[in-house]
């Protein structure tokens, strides 16, 4: 089965491979670092790491550009308020977003770009497109005409045919379905940071930022731009009517958006009491994986409620998860193998592949593996799994955790390693042995103070971590 994603651009699922049929050139939208990044923004990047893992297990070498937005009308709202630059501003969230995303175990994109690194390359994209007739300025500022760009409406699949010629806005963002000219260039203002460029003194719009590093560094056509689906209309959409304009190709193949993220049913508010961050659900106990996991159950096109009975329930499943595999490495199986469950193994995987191809289907691809876990887990009950077995499962499993990461404990500072652990665990069943059953009590109970529960079994003592 090939690689589909739903493509906005034509309402269609459709089969995908890079231009060049080995590198897959992708720009995904990055924050605006004007505050910390909420859950629903981690929930865009959550998919984009996705998107990237799979396109590389599905053999594709990767091009990935994220920009960072760190010039924009909040941020210089807000620098201003704080009686700060903004590179003083925006620097500490821009540190914390790329702390949360290691956190959650993204991926680095190929390249980190930020839009102030980019000012002449803006301008210079401006004054193609003044070349081509494609703006006009009014208070010294540069707007693109919209009307002169025929496709306009072709991504948000909106009609703008009735709109007011001549009408524009000079914010960076503005309402839904309201299509003006655009602001490219602001002219310089009093206490707002400027740049000196070909084109005059002064500071870029929102949307002409990231046309000109998406093309800068992966050329006329893209193979995908994905974001949250937000961004669809205007900043997308402003973006295809920039880049087009000036290049006559297509600014991007396909464009992948993921649904939002909404809390207990309601839109996430700071108002409403039910506005979180990483750092909020770390301090209430939550191991970042449990978060991750949660974020990608759903699959990205649809909207995902966030509960906290949610997150219990993804941290069961990855309980389900490490119990499986530490059962797998450590319980003693008969010898052989037995060939349904080879079968039933390879089915398994096909499954998880399947899904994956079809449009990132997380909850299929999750689906086939608990399957798998309860299948072969009944089999190992009643004595049906085999030695020879053991490998192909602990393969497929490191063939989900290759895309889902989740299995792998986040190391809590002070925590015990490995080593320390088995050490522990070997002086409690020495005191075991020599009768020392208080030692052994203390030393079990020294292990669970650090998160460490043991388990003991026929083939010995089991542990893992909390």
């Amino acid at each position: 089965m090939a690689l589909r994603f739903y493509n906005t651009l034509t309402q269609q699922v459709q089969e995908f491979v890079p231009a060049d049929g080995k590198t897959v050139r992708m720009y995904t939208c990055g924050p605006t670092v004007y505050n910390f990044v909420h859950i629903g923004n981690l929930r865009t990047f959550t998919f984009q790491d996705l998107l990237r893992r799979w396109l590389r297990a599905s053999g594709f070498a990767l091009n990935h550009v994220m920009n960072i937005t760190d010039v924009e009308d909040k941020i210089i709202r807000s620098a201003t308020a704080a009686g700060q630059t903004i590179q003083e501003y925006t620097k500490p969230y821009e540190e914390a977003f790329l702390e949360d995303c290691a956190t959650l175990r993204f991926e680095k994109p190929e390249r980190i770009v930020r839009a102030t690194e980019h000012i002449p390359e803006m301008a210079d994209l401006i004054q193609k497109l003044s070349d081509k007739g494609m703006t006009y300025t009014s208070d010294g500022s540069v707007y693109y005409r919209i009307s002169q760009f025929k496709e306009y409406g072709k991504l948000s699949h909106n009609d703008f045919a009735g709109m007011r010629a001549g009408a524009r806005v000079d914010v960076d963002e503005y309402d839904k379905d309201d299509a003006r000219d655009f602001v490219l260039w602001k002219m310089k203002k009093e206490g707002e940071p400027s740049w000196q460029t070909a084109i005059g003194d002064g500071r870029p719009g929102w949307h002409i930022e990231c046309s000109a590093m998406a093309m800068k560094y992966l050329g006329d056509t893209l193979d995908i731009h994905a974001g949250g689906v937000d961004l669809v209309f205007p900043h997308h959409e402003n973006e295809i009517a920039q880049s087009e304009a000036v290049t006559g190709k297509p600014f991007s193949r396909f464009w992948l958006h993921s649904e939002h993220l909404i809390v207990e049913g309601q839109k996430m508010s700071k108002s409403l009491g039910n506005f979180y961050t990483l750092r909020d659900l770390m301090a209430l106990g939550y191991q970042p994986e449990i978060i991750r996991y949660l974020l990608t159950q759903v699959p990205y096109r649809n909207k995902l409620n966030f509960t906290m009975d949610g997150l219990k329930a993804a941290a069961t499943a990855i309980d389900r998860l490490r119990n499986y595999k530490l059962r797998l490495e450590t319980d003693k199986y008969p010898v052989g193998a037995n060939g349904e469950i080879e079968k039933r193994i390879v089915q398994a995987k096909l499954d998880f592949i399947g899904s994956m191809d079809d449009d990132l289907n997380t909850a299929g691809a999750l689906a086939a593996v608990f399957e798998l876990i309860r299948d072969t887990n009944t089999a190992m009950d009643v004595g049906q799994f085999f030695e020879d077995n053991r490998a192909s499962a602990l393969a497929f499993l490191k063939t989900f955790d290759s895309v889902f990461d989740v299995l792998e404990v986040t190391a809590v500072e002070g925590s015990l390693s490995d080593a320390d652990i088995d050490t522990l665990v070997a002086e409690r069943t020495a005191a075991k042995k020599a009768k020392d059953f208080a030692g052994a009590d203390r030393l079990r109970n020294e292990l669970l103070e650090k998160g460490i529960v043991l388990e003991d079994t026929k083939e010995g003592v089991r542990w893992k971590r909390k």
